[in-house]
């Protein structure tokens, strides 16, 4: 099957998370806004359905549109071995990967704290104050919590010693954090060595390193959920 990847054409966001799971299950998938325009993306949305996606990313699959990020995940991830094979698994993996979607609000929300319908520059003081919050209380609770995951897994990824969806998405928190915050990220690694080395390997794969080395990888900007502003990351 061939699918159709839905999502903005000039960030990551949040179909990155999507995009990483198709490239390491090497499945056969269209990025069909960059590849034809969003006018194509927003007539989807628009078509009289029964089950309309309310906002990218949302994947074509055959007949069946599925939107939401984790709830794609879980549908890829019993497809292509990206996931448990028990209900239980697949359960506690969909887990895992809505509290990545939690904090993945917490990050976007360091610079647009009052809404994303104002500019930055409307609201740099509450971000300012946002982002100190979030690396003091968030970033510990988050991070710690996958990082203890991971110590006890038994393996070298969250669930062991195959690779899921949810390692990919620990992957991209990590490379995110890294650019938009590369001074506290840094002195920040020290406390979750397992995820550091989670993002290594992760890189390391065959087909991620293939991905990150190609076009098809869109380069972090000012427009996606991990930003930088250097008067954050102070």
């Amino acid at each position: 099957m061939r699918y159709e990847l839905y999502y903005w054409p000039m960030i990551q966001g949040r179909g990155e998370y999507v995009r990483l799971a198709l490239e390491e299950a090497g499945a056969a998938y269209r990025d069909v806004a960059r590849e034809d325009g969003i006018g194509t993306m927003t007539a989807m949305m628009a078509a009289d359905s029964d089950t309309p996606p309310f906002a990218p990313p949302f994947l074509r699959a055959g007949r069946r549109v599925i939107g939401q990020t984790a709830n794609i995940l879980l549908f890829l991830g019993s497809r292509h071995g990206l996931a448990p094979k028990t209900e239980a698994g697949q359960l506690w993996v969909h887990q895992l990967q809505l509290t990545v979607t939690d904090f993945v609000v917490e990050i976007h929300d360091t610079h647009h704290p009052l809404g994303p319908t104002l500019y930055y520059e409307d609201q740099r003081a509450p971000a300012k104050k946002r982002t100190a919050e979030f690396w003091s209380e968030r970033v510990p609770k988050f991070l710690g919590y996958f990082e203890q995951l991971l110590s006890k897994s038994g393996g070298a990824y969250i669930t062991g010693r195959r690779l899921t969806y949810v390692d990919l998405s620990l992957f991209q928190i990590v490379a995110g954090l890294r650019y938009a915050f590369p001074h506290r990220m840094t002195a920040f690694e020290r406390n979750i060595p397992g995820l550091v080395a989670l993002h290594g390997r992760v890189a390391a794969r065959p087909n991620i390193s293939a991905y990150l080395a190609s076009d098809r990888r869109i380069p972090f900007n000012e427009d996606g959920i991990f930003r930088h502003y250097k008067a954050l990351d102070a």
